[in-house]
């Protein structure tokens, strides 16, 4: 799905650069504001794994590729803010250290797998808290919706972009990337729930906003009284 140099007509790359630093930097106001000393290195932990995750690549075609993308994960760990910021920092990575995905085209692929990804993951998690009982398998349920739509709508803004490029035609382009994105978004769902279900196995506490999952006994406690 990183998108390379040269894919991106130079009108479309600003304005979706313009659009990337925008968010990202509210995303950084609204993370430092909260940040302590439980998100700092969940933070880290966080964007070591995404990052690996991204690394595992599906050619596509039209000469893009798809891979796992982590949004849901970051999301259901971080809040949809925090997550885009450190999607955006482990994409900046990949595009300077391993040239995986054009230095030109990172705010397009910010943009599409870190904001769009993100706050679309961040949506529908945010309907579930709302909506659904605080369980554990409506949390995964959830957050398997989410990391598969995260991914179709990152594969859909980037399909938008490299037509309105003139890159590939929309009709030819469009297709082809939701259709192969369709099978991704199922195995992000299938590794996002794995993941996330190892969490919630030893650190409920960490699944942001969504306190209470899975029920814990309570523990009894001497009253004390005077």
């Amino acid at each position: 799905m990183h998108i390379p140099d040269g894919f991106l007509e130079p009108g479309v790359a600003a304005a979706t650069t313009v659009l990337a630093a925008g968010a990202v930097g509210y995303g950084l106001r609204r993370t430092g504001a909260t940040l302590d000393e439980r998100t700092a290195p969940l933070l880290g932990v966080t964007g070591a794994f995404v990052f690996a995750a991204q690394m595992l690549n599906f050619p596509v075609a039209g000469g893009t590729s798809g891979h796992v993308l982590g949004a849901a994960l970051a999301v259901a760990l971080l809040g949809p803010w925090a997550a885009s910021v450190v999607l955006a920092v482990v994409l900046t990575l990949q595009a300077f250290v391993f040239a995986d995905g054009g230095v030109a085209a990172l705010g397009a692929n910010v943009l599409n797998m870190g904001v769009i990804g993100g706050l679309g993951a961040g949506l529908i998690l945010a309907a579930g808290r709302r909506f659904l009982p605080r369980t554990r398998s409506m949390l995964l349920g959830a957050v398997a919706v989410a990391a598969w739509a995260a991914v179709m709508l990152s594969a859909l803004a980037c399909a938008i972009e490299l037509g309105v490029s003139g890159t590939v035609p929309l009709g030819t382009v469009l297709p082809a990337m939701l259709g192969v994105h369709v099978l991704i978004g199922v195995g992000e769902a299938v590794i996002t729930v794995a993941a996330l279900s190892a969490v919630l196995a030893s650190r409920p506490d960490l699944v942001h906003g969504w306190h209470g999952t899975p029920p814990v006994a309570p523990v009894s406690r001497p009253i004390v009284e005077g």
